[in-house]
């Protein structure tokens, strides 16, 4: 059920799908994307347990602009005690994976198990992100979308679904451009290096080869300093895993909560 919450005077847009007693399982989107990037991968999920898909702040029908990890973080913290959801399966994708890690960091108690998706614990340099900013100043989000998209996704999905390849980018395009800046900045001061060593829930770390934006050998770094964390490198997948393989990425989400108990 789709619903808003207010968090401080801060309106969150969620949707919690009830399921039965089963461990939570909770999705983070990346930059410039909605909950519905999900809604594949859960249409393929059992349905036993309660999923939380949410618009993070400045995105989709979320207000506010947060513009640091930690503040993402807090704002699924404050959504998840409302909703009285805890010891969850967390699945981020891309930032959404930063805010799984501090998310982690700050509240053990809400995270059971991660999978942490096309990301890393630090994503990109100063400068590349300044640049994005400098450019969606200049030509603002519509003209910059069709190069990210074109990062976002392989070039096999382009090729073969170009009128989803078109949908996609309107919804990056529709973005908010304040809410999306304010995610540039908090990627670009992120650095989650420090939390890796504290980890101690079961981790999954998954790539696509055909990412260009956090590479085979940058997720393959990350899983590399987190004790016991697992790698998957899904072939031909871009940077949306979600959006490209969604039988594949229930599948990992399955299996890893299933393995969680």
């Amino acid at each position: 059920m789709r619903r808003f919450l207010n968090l401080g005077g801060k309106t969150l847009h969620v949707d919690l799908q009830q399921g039965g007693s089963a461990r939570p399982i909770v999705f983070i989107n990346s930059l410039g994307t909605d909950l519905r990037i999900w809604e594949a991968v859960m249409a393929r999920l059992r349905g036993d347990s309660p999923v939380l898909r949410h618009d993070k702040s400045g995105h989709g029908l979320s207000s506010g602009q947060t513009d640091s990890i930690a503040g993402f973080a807090q704002d699924l913290a404050d959504a998840m005690d409302e909703l009285a959801l805890t010891d969850a399966l967390v699945v981020g994708l891309s930032i959404g994976g930063l805010i799984a890690l501090q998310l982690a960091n700050c509240r053990a108690d809400l995270v059971g198990g991660l999978i942490l998706s096309n990301t890393s614990y630090r994503i990109g340099s100063s400068e590349m992100w300044q640049t994005r900013m400098d450019d969606l100043h200049t030509q603002g989000l519509p003209a910059l979308s069709t190069g990210v998209i074109e990062r976002w996704l392989s070039p096999g999905f382009r090729d073969a679904h170009p009128v989803d390849t078109e949908g996609w980018r309107m919804m990056l395009a529709r973005t908010p451009q304040a809410g999306y800046r304010a995610a540039c900045r908090a990627i670009r001061d992120a650095d989650l290096t420090a939390t890796l060593p504290r980890l101690r829930c079961p981790v999954m770390c998954i790539a696509g080869s055909d990412d260009l934006a956090t590479p085979p050998d940058v997720v393959a770094d990350l899983a590399g300093r987190i004790s016991g964390a697992d790698l998957v490198t899904l072939g031909g997948v871009g940077h949306l895993s979600c959006l490209e393989v969604p039988d594949q990425m229930a599948a990992l989400v399955s299996d890893m909560h299933g393995r969680l108990g």
